[in-house]
């Protein structure tokens, strides 16, 4: 439909309710002949006669009343939503649909979601965990959180998260009869838990850094996962040494269960950013959830 019927579909609409040309030209901010030859176009258009005119009055056809049956709801329904819609600026709702990796969920977003949703009851937020890099447009997702050297260059990004400590960890059991590694290059002679990526299928190789200098190490052993909390729980269980993420294990290492290894050699990464397309508009609802979210 052109965007010309649909104007005079609405004025239609006006002219059925005010039943004059005059109040009716006055409401839609034309001149009643403009208007008169509006609805006379309209006519012409479908072939039908719409509106009955008199000196005093206009008033709709059997035509003209079935048409607006079927038009006053339909702009009753879009008047509504429009407002509901300019209500969102000061109001938001609906739903935020993000992707992002396990970690990030629990570390970033989940301690900040109940303070955020009682703040913001019509808000509904969805998280999808892929380790993958997913295609937030290509996939309808509203925003991601990941490592600020995995976002795209295109899209805006907010630094969500503090920096992360990583950290090597073993349990006492595990190095009661073995020596604590003293460089990254003595992890050769450790069972080290390696990890996965489910999307590549390759293994982690493990990071390091010495005088400012980055550097990798490719790690050996018993045991292979795609999942972060279990390499800490057969960690735990003494099967071997993880490499993970400061804030996995604090409490942990102050109990005792586990050894932090290699700590002078561990960098820290600078931490997770959300990023969502460059609108000229965030949806209220993902703006409102970076605010909280958002850190210096």
């Amino acid at each position: 439909m052109k965007r010309d019927e649909l104007n005079d579909l609405a004025a239609f609409v006006v002219v059925a309710d005010e039943m004059s040309f005059t109040r009716a030209a006055s409401k839609l901010g034309m001149s009643p002949s403009a208007l008169s030859h509006a609805m006379k176009v309209l006519e012409d258009r479908l072939g039908l006669r719409l509106l009955a005119r008199t000196t005093r009055k206009v008033r709709t056809t059997e035509a003209g009343e079935r048409l607006l049956k079927t038009l006053r709801p339909a702009f009753e329904d879009i008047n509504a939503e429009l407002t509901a819609l300019s209500e969102m600026r000061d109001k938001p709702a609906g739903t935020v649909r993000i992707t992002t990796f396990k970690h990030a969920a629990t570390s970033v977003l989940c301690p900040a979601l109940p303070g955020f949703l009682d703040a913001h009851p019509d808000i509904r937020v969805e998280i999808t965990v892929d380790e993958g890099l997913t295609d937030i447009i290509e996939s309808c997702y509203d925003a991601g959180i990941r490592f600020g050297e995995k976002v795209a260059k295109d899209m805006v990004a907010v630094k969500v998260g503090a920096d992360i400590q990583t950290t090597v960890v073993g349990s006492p059991a595990y190095f009661a009869d073995r020596s604590i590694p003293s460089t990254p290059q003595d992890l050769a002679g450790h069972n080290c838990i390696n990890y996965r990526f489910a999307t590549s299928g390759g293994l982690y190789s493990w990071e390091f850094e010495e005088d400012g200098r980055p550097f990798q190490v490719k790690v050996d052993g018993s045991l292979i996962f795609n999942d972060g909390d279990l390499l800490l729980a057969v960690a735990l269980a003494g099967q071997g040494i993880a490499y993970l993420f400061e804030d996995q294990i604090t409490d942990l290492v102050a109990e005792g269960r586990l050894l932090q290894v290699l700590t002078q050699w561990c960098p820290i990464f600078p931490g997770y950013y959300l990023y969502h397309p460059n609108r000229r508009q965030t949806p209220p609802a993902l703006a409102a959830l970076i605010d909280v979210l958002q850190v210096s």
